[in-house]
């Protein structure tokens, strides 16, 4: 059985909360696409957890994680996270994560080139995390990257990294004017935290396919939401990866694959990090207070994320984007501080009411039509059937599954590993 765990809207939907969740019931949880750029949350009985690489079935010491050849991986970033894992008590080891030998590292340079890039847009930055990401997804495209395997073979990493760094060198100095990187300085960064890392890097694509074979449960797991897509978002504020199911396999190396369950992850409400257009955010005290009731800030960075109503048009896209089977609602509680609650059910372009999500300048200048839901004002958290919701929080379920087409399988009521119940 193989499963995808994808996001239908901007990211930031809890995904990381329902991989920890359906994960008991998994053999290996794999992680196919992006970097550092992003966090999930995690809470359970051990406490409180960030993961910007490590795929969130780390927390299950009965699960095998794959960091697959999709990603992109800052070596130092990953080195410390283990660390701060293991200081926590969550045992890793290369029995319990394998790195793809195909994923590529996120150097110090690309970090620097993200940061310079941004710097010098100014107001027409991308909004992006300073994490490297679009840099080293250009060096994969340009075959200047620098892979997992090639740190056991550090003669040959020698020699690839003299003619990149030469050409990355006369990037940051030439056209941003900025302090280039020194041979001996990238070979003991590359030395430093790849040393750590050596015995977990092994080819995947005959892991996973083994693990197939013997029938193994497996569950991909995806960052950020359909709206980050590369090809099918709101580009160019996008990540720089494909993040829908149809590319799990690939990503994961096992690209003869077929996904077996699409579970599509979307909150009650909408949020967003970074720039970009984003039909349906709140502004003033209305936004703070949804925030502040969602503690809705980057899990990656720390940023205040846009909020706003949940947006039918976009969840509808990203539902088709991510061929959705079924779906997890997350957060349903956050909402308990609302009486009326906004529901944005088309887009206003020019006059015109479209249901469908647009794409380029007609997506800038959507203007949301909302209809308003009454809300329930009471605590939920303690649901743990439909039964047990006010008759507003089951009709407001009801209302989102009809108007996106897809069924609602999970509700999650609280931040707990616990507080969710299931509709069927």
């Amino acid at each position: 059985m193989l499963t995808a765990i994808v996001g239908i809207n901007w990211g930031d939907e809890g995904k990381g909360r329902m991989v920890d969740l359906l994960s008991e019931e998994q053999d290996i949880v794999v992680r196919y696409q992006g970097g550092n750029n992003a966090g999930h949350t995690v809470i359970n009985n051990k406490g409180k957890f960030i993961l910007n690489l490590l795929p969130s079935g780390i927390l299950r010491p009965e699960v095998t994680c794959v960091m697959g050849n999709g990603m992109v991986i800052d070596i130092e970033h990953l080195v410390h996270e283990i660390e701060k894992l293991r200081e926590a008590g969550i045992a890793i080891s290369p029995a319990n994560l394998k790195i793809s030998d195909k994923a590529i590292i996120c150097p110090p340079y690309d970090v620097a080139c993200d940061k310079l890039e941004e710097a010098r847009l100014g107001d027409k930055k991308f909004g992006s995390t300073n994490r490297g990401i679009a840099p080293v997804y250009g060096d994969k495209y340009m075959k200047k990257g620098i892979r997992m395997g090639d740190l056991l073979h550090m003669d040959y990493l020698k020699e690839r990294l003299a003619n990149i760094l030469e050409y990355k060198n006369l990037t940051i100095t030439k056209i941003y004017n900025a302090p280039g990187y020194t041979m001996d300085d990238m070979i003991s960064w590359f030395e430093t935290y790849g040393a750590p890392l050596r015995d977990y890097i092994v080819d995947t694509t005959a892991f996973l396919d083994e693990a197939n074979k013997a029938g193994k449960r497996i569950m991909f797991e995806a960052q950020l939401g359909a709206l980050r897509d590369i090809d099918f978002g709101i580009y160019p504020y996008t990540s720089s990866s494909n993040v829908i199911a149809a590319y799990a396999p690939i990503g994961a190396g096992v690209p003869h694959l077929k996904i077996d369950r699409s579970l599509g992850i979307m909150k009650a409400y909408s949020t967003c990090v970074g720039e970009g257009p984003f039909t349906v955010e709140m502004f003033g005290e209305e936004a703070e207070t949804l925030r502040a009731a969602g503690g809705e800030y980057g899990a990656a960075t720390g940023r205040p994320r846009r909020v706003g109503g949940f947006d039918v048009v976009a969840s509808k896209y990203g539902v088709l984007c991510q061929g959705a089977d079924e779906l997890a609602l997350t957060k349903l509680d956050v909402l308990s501080c609302m009486d009326k609650i906004p529901v944005c059910v088309a887009y206003d372009i020019n006059g015109k009411k479209v249901d469908l999500f647009p794409s380029g300048e007609a997506l800038n200048q959507a203007k949301p039509v909302y209809e308003y839901l009454e809300g329930w004002q009471c605590d939920i958290s303690q649901a743990k059937k439909l039964e047990d919701l006010p008759k507003q929080a089951i009709d407001y379920i009801k209302f989102i599954e009809k108007a996106v087409n897809c069924p609602i399988r999970y509700v999650s009521v609280g931040p707990d590993r616990d507080a969710y119940l299931t509709m069927f």
